[in-house]
């Protein structure tokens, strides 16, 4: 099993991409890490409200992917350089100033990951 020190993992995150907007919350992944693999999100978790895979939403190359379709046999290819925005829909989970944020996705090579980092909003 590859081990991807915290560091890196927290890198992924687009810092300052929290928004609301009408389709829900909205933050933005890019791979800085190389070519990969997403083959399931487990849960978001923003502040102290868990969303789950049927209430995520993936974008990526002008793709909507629902996140409880994402699985082994249904991976996204993540590709170095390339961006994706998760879409969480269906419930308020945002406070003024900071927002503390964890994402555990599945990948074949790593197993679970977990990405927990903290972004500002301001709204």
């Amino acid at each position: 099993m590859v081990v991807v020190p915290d560091f890196l993992i927290k890198r992924v995150y687009q810092k300052g991409s929290l928004q609301k907007t009408e389709e829900g919350v909205i933050l933005v992944l890019k791979n800085i890490l190389g070519p990969g693999v997403i083959s399931g999100f487990n849960f978001v978790q923003i502040n102290d409200v868990v969303f789950e895979p049927k209430d995520v939403k993936f974008v990526y190359n002008d793709e909507v992917l629902q996140g409880d379709v994402i699985s082994e046999s249904n991976p996204i290819a993540f590709r170095l350089g390339q961006s994706g925005k998760i879409i969480l829909c269906g419930k308020d989970c945002l406070v003024n100033g900071v927002n503390k944020i964890v994402i555990e996705i599945v990948n074949p090579e790593v197993g679970k990951a977990q990405l927990k980092v903290e972004d500002n909003y301001n709204g």
